[in-house]
């Protein structure tokens, strides 16, 4: 489904939203603050952007689709980085203050508006590839649990290891550029239990009831991540008897998949199975959103007439189920999960870099 026309509210979100639902996560300044200063928070995170520049001017200037991509590269990394400088002596101005939202919407409108459309295009395409050729060894493991339960918490540790692969995070994108995929091998030692939030235990006591009739998942990076990590969980939900509808981004940001990266994956597996299971029950949407992050006060029409009977929402990856959502309320079962990619993340929510989110809220029927 195209995205098209007028954007709406999550039909999922509780009601009154604008009384109920507060996409960030973290908060950046109170009431009390002076409006004309920066706030320390406000201060970590323009820093946080602000050593990212280098990794983004990098992919631009290799962007081979781009031409005079050098010099474009240049004038965004110069015009970022003087609206970040803005920020800090006036946190009001170019539509602030700021927040990881327009953070990211100001970088990405610099790139679009300079010329780029998709730096992270090269690299996405390649992980795709690498990550298709492993898919088939992943879900033969995964298969050869037994035991379902176990099978479960097995591929809910898949999303968190192919969750590393993010290039918005500067540290993980300087490990990729030197070590591919390699690093994926050496990040499946995930941090032991229990995570920072951790609610496996009470998700996979529900998960064997066989609760969900449709579960809405709101994916996050190519390669490794959506592949070897969410299309397998997706699979299982599938073997359950569970619709599965994938929301997936617009338009391209960062190395998140888009709508139309995700169909062509899909549609590289042999006559409409995935490894086996039929996915006449598993649809692809396009949330309408074109950040690594989401204000779901806005999604598509068509996602949202598609999720208005999910009784599962799964926010995926530190952007749309740590960064923004983390405390987002829904109507029916809710799952965040995702892994501590920022010190500043960590420092809030009083966990480790690297650490686990897994937030499952259960909404009793009654």
């Amino acid at each position: 489904m195209e995205s098209s026309g007028e954007m709406v509210a999550f039909p999922l979100l509780i009601t009154p939203i604008e009384n109920n639902y507060r996409a960030s996560t973290i908060p950046y300044r109170f009431p009390s603050d002076n409006p004309n200063k920066p706030t320390p928070i406000e201060l970590s995170w323009i820093n946080l952007f602000q050593n990212s520049i280098p990794s983004f001017k990098k992919r631009a200037e290799s962007d081979d689709t781009v031409p005079d991509a050098p010099a474009k590269a240049e004038k965004f990394a110069q015009r970022y980085g003087e609206i970040l400088e803005d920020f800090k002596k006036d946190p009001e101005s170019h539509g602030g203050p700021p927040d990881c939202i327009l953070l990211c919407r100001i970088r990405e409108l610099i790139l679009r508006e300079v010329g780029f459309r998709d730096i992270f295009k090269k690299v996405k395409d390649e992980e795709n590839a690498k990550a298709i050729s492993l898919f088939k060894d992943v879900v033969n493991l995964n298969d050869a649990i037994e035991e379902e339960l176990k099978r479960v918490e097995n591929l809910v540790r898949g999303i968190f290891a192919g969750n590393i692969f993010d290039l918005g995070s500067a540290t993980l994108a300087e490990l990729f550029s030197k070590d591919g995929m390699s690093f994926l091998a050496s990040c499946q030692n995930i941090v032991p239990r229990p995570w920072v939030i951790d609610d496996l235990d009470a998700f996979i006591a529900k998960w064997s009831k066989k609760p969900w009739k449709k579960a809405v998942i709101f994916v996050d990076n190519s390669g490794a991540d959506i592949i070897l990590g969410i299309l397998p969980f997706a699979r299982e939900l599938l073997r359950c008897g569970t619709q599965v509808v994938l929301a997936a981004n617009d338009l391209p940001s960062i190395n998140d998949v888009t709508y139309h990266e995700l169909l062509e994956i899909i549609s590289k597996d042999e006559n409409g199975k995935l490894m086996g299971v039929d996915t006449q029950n598993l649809l692809i949407a396009n949330s309408g959103n074109d950040l690594p992050v989401i204000d779901l006060s806005s999604v598509s029409q068509e996602l949202a007439y598609l999720a208005s009977d999910a009784d599962l929402v799964v926010l995926e990856g530190m952007g749309r189920g740590i960064e923004t959502n983390l405390y987002a309320q829904f109507k029916c079962d809710s799952l965040k999960i995702g892994m501590v990619k920022h010190p500043e993340v960590a420092q809030f929510l009083g966990g480790r870099l690297y650490d686990c989110v897994f937030k499952f809220n259960e909404v009793s029927s009654g």
